[in-house]
């Protein structure tokens, strides 16, 4: 039976994926996830079907444009309309950037970057026509300020931020009235830290602050229900912006410091191989291993609406700074002579 709103998550059989897809089945939406691997993806369907909602797992690819259109298709066909596409996939590497081999850059790139331009033109084709749809592009605080070790990673990302601004202006341009929002995301507990690819030797960790999925989980939500140009979830996302912003050649140096601060010294890679080229079959669910290091909150995002409002509010004051400077001779001049006129 088709239901009137119906979501499409990639990488939705685990981490921030999944527990999107639940927040979304929770609140009555049809749910479609798409994810490598048959045994996380029937488990997460069994999950969504369990909160009372229409539910399908299809395996594909992101990388695979004709295996996402396919995909788009079948949801469509038998969920209904899709409301909602949340680009969610990700892979990378851990290493230094020249140990990274072109075959990775090549599937790092693949997969988080174009995977989400390919989710992205096969939303549109069915929202565009209708002229309503929220397209979500998940991405990270590295798109912001990029970190040793993870330079796939960042670059990909990078490049997500482009294609998104550039898409976004073409959309205004035809007042087309479907939604397109960034949310950032900080360090969070997935299992992410224990399948990607891993060339240093020592296990990947996730440094500090660190946030749960489900933080996350609620600020895609949030935007999906009243979209906005951009979200950053966790203090750590709008420190690093702000930094980045006003100091760059300073995050260049912090960012230097953070090569030991992803590495266990004690502890090697349990899958050094990890899930770039080829899936690992198990059900590792929504969190990671980091569950005692994550910070305790339930809301913790800013929104563009809510940036733009300060900076409003910043420039204003600073106008009024000015012309307050800019007056002030004036007014010395009239108080001076109101003084000499009363002599």
């Amino acid at each position: 039976m088709k239901q009137s709103k119906v979501a499409v998550v990639t990488g939705g059989s685990m981490g921030i994926g999944r527990a999107t897809a639940l927040a979304l089945a929770q609140e009555g939406w049809a749910v479609a996830v798409l994810a490598r691997g048959e045994k996380a993806l029937s488990s997460t369907e069994a999950e969504l079907k369990a909160a009372g909602v229409a539910a399908l797992a299809i395996e594909a690819d992101v990388a695979d444009a004709d295996a996402l259109e396919a995909a788009a298709a079948r949801v469509e066909t038998e969920l209904g309309p899709i409301g909602a596409w949340v680009n969610n996939a990700m892979a990378t590497v851990i290493s230094p950037a020249m140990e990274v081999t072109p075959d990775e850059y090549r599937r790092v790139t693949e997969v988080t970057y174009l995977g989400q331009v390919f989710g992205t033109q096969a939303a549109l084709r069915r929202m565009g026509p209708r002229n309503r749809g929220v397209i979500i592009q998940v991405s990270s605080t590295l798109a912001i300020r990029a970190a040793p070790l993870q330079a796939a990673y960042c670059g990909a990302k990078a490049a997500l931020h482009g294609f998104t601004d550039s898409l976004r202006s073409e959309l205004i341009h035809t007042g087309s009235a479907v939604k397109l929002v960034t949310v950032y995301l900080p360090a969070v507990n997935t299992p992410q830290f224990l399948r990607t690819r891993n060339h240093t030797g020592k296990a990947q960790i996730a440094p500090d602050p660190v946030f749960d999925p489900r933080l996350c989980a609620r600020a895609i939500l949030s935007a999906i229900n009243r979209p906005v140009r951009d979200v950053w979830v966790g203090r750590s996302t709008m420190q690093m912006a702000v930094g980045q912003a006003l100091a760059p050649a300073v995050g260049d140096r912090i960012a230097a410091s953070m090569w030991e601060g992803q590495l266990d010294q004690n502890r090697a890679p349990a899958e050094p191989e990890g899930n770039l080229f080829q899936p690992i079959n198990n059900d590792p669910g929504i969190d990671g291993p980091f569950g005692d290091r994550v910070k305790a909150v339930r809301h913790e995002a800013v929104t563009s609406r809510l940036r733009d409002s300060l900076a409003i509010g910043v420039a204003a004051l600073g106008l009024l700074g000015a012309l307050t400077l800019m007056a002030a001779p004036v007014l010395a001049g009239k108080a001076l002579g109101l003084a000499r006129d009363r002599r």
